[in-house]
């Protein structure tokens, strides 16, 4: 039986926000008993042993649900999962000088900053000037950049015009080790989201799978009977009303693309300025007078959407020991929120 083979990337490269392969394997009844790193490098003939060893080692193998060692002796009806960071792509990267807001940096890994407007990473219209060109020149003499590979350290990402915090692995272990927490959910990621409306419920889950738009290749789409797309899970809390807009929290479960961008349109409360999911005109409130030129205005000083990646928090691959970061919202945001809050104060 050929092992499942699942990539949380869309086709055209733009991709959900987790960059990382599962496979999961079911050793038939004529299984002889095999050693597990040999069982897959038999089974994965396009992974590397140090791959193999390196996911074991990081505990993103499991037998039946717990992890085990390389010698572990693969049984008949054993099921094996595995999670791996995902491989490199064909084409190079041409590292590229650039300014990195870098949060943090040890051996292992590091946190940037990314500002809106920035690719995360080259696909067709953008191989130059990405996030990951930058990293590549970052990185360029540690083994994870070398031959200018296009995924130096990427084990997630986030929108172009989104703002915020990303994990980068700097070795393949760290790599592997932090898409095992991501596919089990386990590191924590909050945003911050400026939406239109204000939600019913002050605290809420949407749940609805999402995938490619019928419609509208460009767009995703939310399925809530899951007839077709991935599951999706997204936690909001409100932490601010305006009456026309809202700034919510919200905390991801999943990382599908344009996740939170797509539950929100789902629900009525696009986000604020999102060309993309129809936040860049007024949603809420009337067209007119006095409200339409300061809606209007607001939109000119952040013509984006108003997400931004907050925080971040997971288990270090090495030290084990639980990290927690933070990052403060960018220029135009603030501006934005500041200005929400004059003007509901005037009006309420």
């Amino acid at each position: 039986m050929p092992p499942h083979h699942a990539v949380d990337i869309d086709e055209d490269g733009e991709g959900g926000d987790e960059l990382y392969e599962h496979h999961r394997i079911t050793a038939d009844r004529r299984q002889e008993l095999l050693r597990l790193d040999k069982f897959l490098l038999n089974r994965l003939p396009s992974t590397s042993r140090t791959r193999i060893q390196n996911a074991i080692k990081a505990e993103a193998v499991q037998v039946n649900d717990r992890a085990v060692k390389s010698n572990y002796r693969v049984k008949p009806g054993d099921t094996i999962t595995i999670t791996l960071p995902e491989p490199p792509r064909e084409f190079k990267v041409v590292p590229e000088p650039m300014d990195l807001d870098i949060r943090y940096e040890d051996a292992e890994l590091l946190i940037v900053n990314k500002p809106a407007g920035l690719v995360v990473h080259p696909a067709f219209g953008n191989w130059n000037g990405t996030l990951v060109n930058g990293l590549a020149y970052h990185l360029q003499n540690l083994p994870t950049g070398r031959n200018g590979e296009i995924r130096p350290g990427l084990v997630h990402r986030i929108d172009k015009d989104t703002s915020g915090l990303l994990v980068v692995g700097k070795t393949e272990f760290a790599m592997t080790h932090l898409s095992n927490q991501f596919f089990h959910h386990t590191i924590e990621r909050t945003y911050l989201a400026l939406v239109w409306g204000v939600p019913k419920e002050e605290v809420g889950t949407m749940r609805g799978h999402i995938g490619r738009s019928l419609k509208d290749r460009k767009i995703q789409a939310v399925y809530p009977d899951g007839e077709q797309g991935k599951h999706a899970v997204t936690h909001y809390k409100v932490l601010r009303s305006f009456g026309k807009v809202a700034l919510l929290q919200c905390n991801l479960e999943t990382g599908r693309t344009h996740q939170i961008r797509a539950h929100m349109k789902h629900i009525g409360h696009p986000l604020f300025g999102d060309s993309t999911y129809g936040g860049d005109k007024i949603v809420y409130g009337q067209r007119t007078g006095a409200y339409k030129i300061f809606a209007e205005k607001m939109l000119e000083i952040m013509p984006r959407q108003a997400l931004h990646a907050k925080s971040l928090g997971f288990e270090h691959p090495t030290t084990r020991e639980i990290l927690h970061f933070e990052a403060e919202l960018p220029a135009d945001f603030e501006a934005v929120l500041a200005e929400w809050g004059k003007y509901a104060a005037e009006h309420s």
